[in-house]
Formats: structure tokens, sequence, C-alpha cells
């Protein structure tokens, strides 16, 4: 079982928060928005949903 982080572009708001406290670098910067770049190595912590003021992303078992 995994995780799958997921992003709402229209939420983001570009901060780089979630690409800064991801442990495994899930995320990455893509024109000016956050993309889950390394979906498969999600831990499931949900920091970048803790981090996420705007309430851009969302973490859901797979």
């Amino acid at each position: 079982m995994g995780y799958t982080p997921t992003v709402d572009e229209s939420k983001c708001e570009g901060c780089e928060e979630c690409v800064e406290v991801c442990p495994v670098e899930v995320f990455e910067m893509q024109d000016g928005k956050s993309v889950p770049v390394n979906s498969e190595e999600c831990l499931g912590c949900e920091s970048c949903v803790e981090v996420c003021e705007a309430g851009a992303i969302t973490v859901e078992e797979s």
C-alpha cells in the first residue's frame, strides 16, 4: 500500500513550503506551482498538508 499526494493547481500559491518540508523530495516547482513528481516515494506523513496554508495538497492511501 502506498500514498498518492495531489496538488490542486488552482489553490497552489507557489510558496515552496511543501518542497522544503518533504523528507523524500516528492515535490518540485514547475511554472511557479508545486508538482508531485515522485509520488511513489510518498511516506504518507502529511507534512506537506500541514505546511500548505492554501489547502492545496491532499494525501490519500492508494
